[in-house]
């Protein structure tokens, strides 16, 4: 006599999941976030609506979720193809000025990524018409990545790199600040080359040296 195992619940929410994640970013690099709805997404996702509603009260904690999760599958699969496990801290090779610069141009290429675009652009404007989106973009997506930063610049500081007296969470912002700026305003191009500028700006100010 066979018996047929009960169905994995969990695994089939996690598939639920996934197939609403990648649904609310499709979805929003189609149509745009006004108009995005969660019965577009359950359509794409082929869940019912009242599964999305039973797990996210909008659709912009749903996109959130999404971006966060596709984050983390980049992660690992950037991780898999180097054959080591994720790396979140930014490179310490002893050259401040050049590590900076390899974050920062690697940001640049995920702001003008299509896969990210769209949802990010989303979210930093939900976020600022929506104080609970806002506030969970900050703590889960952004303040997490500035983090790093802060952490790579009391290294520094602890080499003699940084004046002691350097507050590592404002100093960040002269280079995210205006690289934030030009990517959602569009104020000009996005380019390495500007990234370096920022960085070297930054770093030396432009007073002569």
């Amino acid at each position: 006599m066979t018996t047929k195992s009960a169905p994995d619940s969990k695994r089939r929410s996690e598939r639920s999941r996934h197939a609403i994640y990648d649904a609310a970013i499709e979805l929003v690099s189609e149509v745009g976030y006004g108009k995005l709805t969660i019965e577009a997404i359950a359509a794409r996702a082929g869940v019912g609506k009242q599964t999305i509603y039973r797990w996210w009260p909008s659709k912009g904690a749903v996109l959130l979720d999404a971006f966060l999760d596709l984050g983390k599958q980049a992660s690992l699969e950037a991780s898999d193809e180097a054959g080591r496990a994720p790396e979140y801290e930014i490179p310490d090779t002893g050259d401040l000025e050049a590590d900076l610069k390899y974050v920062v141009r690697a940001s640049i290429d995920e702001f003008k990524n299509p896969k990210y675009d769209a949802p990010y652009r989303a979210l930093a404007a939900e976020g600022m018409l929506n104080d609970e989106i806002g506030a969970e973009y900050v703590e889960k997506l952004l303040e997490p990545s500035l983090q790093l930063y802060v952490r790579r610049l009391r290294i520094a500081q602890e080499a003699g790199q940084v004046r002691p007296d350097v507050d590592p969470r404002v100093a960040l912002e002269l280079w995210t600040g205006p690289l934030a700026q030009r990517w959602l305003q569009r104020t000009g191009p996005l380019t390495h080359e500007y990234g370096d500028q920022l960085v070297e700006y930054a770093l030396y100010g432009i007073a002569p040296r």
